[in-house]
Parts: C-alpha cells; sequence; structure tokens
C-alpha cells in the first residue's frame, strides 16, 4: 500500500513539474528595460572675461525667460566702448568737414570772384584805350602788348576765382567722401562690439528652468566661455531608453508606451514614442563570436509623457516591460 502512494506521489510532482514547465514554454518571459528621465539643459556663460559682481539666483531656483541670473563687471570693457563712441564722433565731425564748407569761406570765394570781375572789366577798358590810341598812333606798341597782357590775366583770374567758388559750394571730390563715409562706417562697428561686449555682463536666463548648477560668485573672476550657471527645463523632461536592435521589432514613432517610475512610488505613465536613433559603431550590446554570431547595434529610443509628470526630475529611472508592450 505504502509503495502505491509513493508511486501517486511521484506520479503528482512529474505532473505539476510538466504543468509548470508547459506555462513556463507558453508564458512570455518579463524583459524589463532600464532608461532614464532627461530635459533640456544650458549651461550659461559670458563671451567675455570679467568679474563677478552680482548673483541673483541660486540652486534650485526657478526662473523664467529674461530673468538677470548673474551681473559681471569689467571697467576694461566700459573704457573700451567710451572711447569707440569717442572715435564715431570724431568720423562723423570728420565726414560733416568733408561733406560740407563753412558759410565764412563761400563768402570769401565770392568776394574774390567779385574783385577778379571788376579787375577783368577795368583791364578790358585799358586795352579799348590803348587800342584806340594805338590805331592814331599817339600810344605805343609796348603799351598795348602790356594791355592786351593785362587783359588775359585778367581773364584768367576770374575763371580762377570762379573755380574756387564751386569748389567751396561742392565740398570735397567723391573719393575723399567715400573715404570719409568708410572711415565713419569703421568707427561705428567698433562701437557695436564694444557695446555687445557690454551687453554680455548681464547673463539672463534663456528658458523657464530650473538653476541646477551655480558657480558663479561674487569677486570671482571667470573667463570667456566659463560656465557660470546652469538651468534645466523641468517642466519638459523625456524618457531615452537604449534598445538593442533585435528588441525594435514593431516598434514605431508615434507608439503608445507604459513607463514605470521607482522614483515616484512606481507610477505608471503613459508615454509615446518620438524618435527611434542609432548610436555610434562603438555602443554594441553584443561583441561578435567565433561561432558566427553578429554585432548588435544599440539604438536611443525617446519617449515623451502624454500629460504633465508631477516630480518628474532628470536623472530618475524609468522601468519599461518590453516584453508586454
Amino acid at each position: 500500500m505504502a509503495k502505491f502512494k509513493v508511486i501517486g506521489g511521484l506520479i503528482v510532482i512529474a505532473a505539476a513539474v510538466g504543468g509548470y514547465a508547459a506555462w513556463g514554454a507558453l508564458s512570455t518571459p518579463a524583459l524589463i528595460v532600464q532608461g532614464e528621465v532627461e530635459a533640456t539643459r544650458i549651461d550659461l556663460a559670458a563671451k567675455v572675461s570679467a568679474r563677478v559682481a552680482q548673483v541673483d539666483a541660486d540652486f534650485g531656483d526657478r526662473v523664467q525667460v529674461g530673468d538677470v541670473l548673474v551681473t559681471l563687471d569689467s571697467p576694461q570693457l566700459e573704457a573700451g566702448y567710451a572711447a569707440a563712441r569717442a572715435a564715431v564722433a570724431v568720423a562723423e565731425a570728420n565726414r560733416d568737414l568733408v561733406f560740407s564748407t563753412r558759410s565764412e569761406v563761400i563768402d570769401a570765394r565770392r568776394a574774390e570772384l567779385l574783385r577778379a570781375e571788376a579787375n577783368a572789366v577795368l583791364a578790358q577798358k585799358t586795352f579799348d584805350r590803348i587800342s584806340q590810341l594805338n590805331a592814331s598812333s599817339t600810344a605805343s606798341a609796348q603799351r598795348l602788348d602790356e594791355a592786351v597782357n593785362a587783359l588775359n590775366s585778367a581773364n584768367r583770374a576770374v575763371e580762377a576765382a570762379r573755380a574756387a567758388l564751386e569748389l567751396a559750394q561742392n565740398g570735397s571730390s567723391p573719393e575723399e567722401r567715400a573715404v570719409a563715409e568708410a572711415q565713419l562706417l569703421q568707427a561705428r562697428a567698433a562701437m557695436q562690439q564694444s557695446e555687445a561686449n557690454l551687453q554680455e555682463l548681464v547673463v539672463s536666463a534663456p528658458i523657464d528652468g530650473q538653476v541646477t548648477a551655480r558657480l558663479a560668485e561674487p569677486g570671482e573672476l571667470f573667463s570667456a566661455g566659463a560656465i557660470l550657471m546652469s538651468v534645466v527645463d523641468v517642466d519638459n523632461a523625456w524618457f531615452t531608453f537604449n534598445i538593442r536592435e533585435d528588441l525594435l521589432d514593431g516598434l514605431e514613432v508615434g507608439q503608445e508606451l507604459t513607463v514605470r517610475l521607482p522614483a515616484l512610488s512606481d507610477r505608471e505613465v503613459p508615454a509615446q514614442v518620438t524618435a527611434v536613433n542609432v548610436h555610434g559603431s562603438y555602443a554594441n550590446w553584443r561583441a561578435t563570436k567565433a561561432t558566427g554570431d553578429f554585432d548588435l547595434r544599440t539604438f536611443a529610443v525617446r519617449m515623451e509623457p502624454l500629460a504633465p509628470v508631477s516630480g518628474l526630475r532628470p536623472g530618475m529611472s524609468a522601468l519599461v516591460d518590453w516584453a508586454v508592450q
């Protein structure tokens, strides 16, 4: 009797083991893929070397676009801007001088023309009298030659005075005007560069977000390009997963998946696939084997939550049951 009980027990155990094995063969094994929460991060730096004058935001503060975060100070840049403004003033004065002539100079040139015209009228009358006297043999040929020469000189003086008046009225030559304009443009460009450098002394928030790093301290000197502060757009975070290519079958952009967040009490968040990008050839999950196996590339899958998730922060772990979904 005991023998039959043992045999019956073995049969029950064998049936249980066989049933479990069959259930395991038919059920889908769990495949949990772990990713990470990411968000846009902007490292703020100035394009010029300067000393920190004031810091208006601290680690963890929420900031909005345009908020002043760090104010820098640079007496050298301020002096350079003042010199640039002075250079523009000099160039403008030189341009005005080249493009115009003082009214006193024009009046003087006009008076010289009137005097030259009066001398020409007198020389013409003198020439007429000497010519009549020479015709009656009263004046010598030498006096006639002198009158002719005086008349020609008077006429040339009128032409010279008229040309001087036109030059005073018209101003400088086109070439001189072009040089003056170019010098003014060059001075203004230098001033704009100095002004742009001064604007770099005020570092503002480019996005709405949270300060996640503060390196600037009052009185500290920072070189151009050195990071002063970091701001993260925590309100628009997304999920990133690194997936082997043999697991991508059926995955499409726009597909909805469920993401579990351990840091938020295993909250399940619906998310949508927005991008699938391949990593570099160095990012392989499985190396080549002598048995003829091949490398499997790694793809970065980006998912975005369908609705805002309270408490979601960059760096949190994100889990997806890949076998189920």
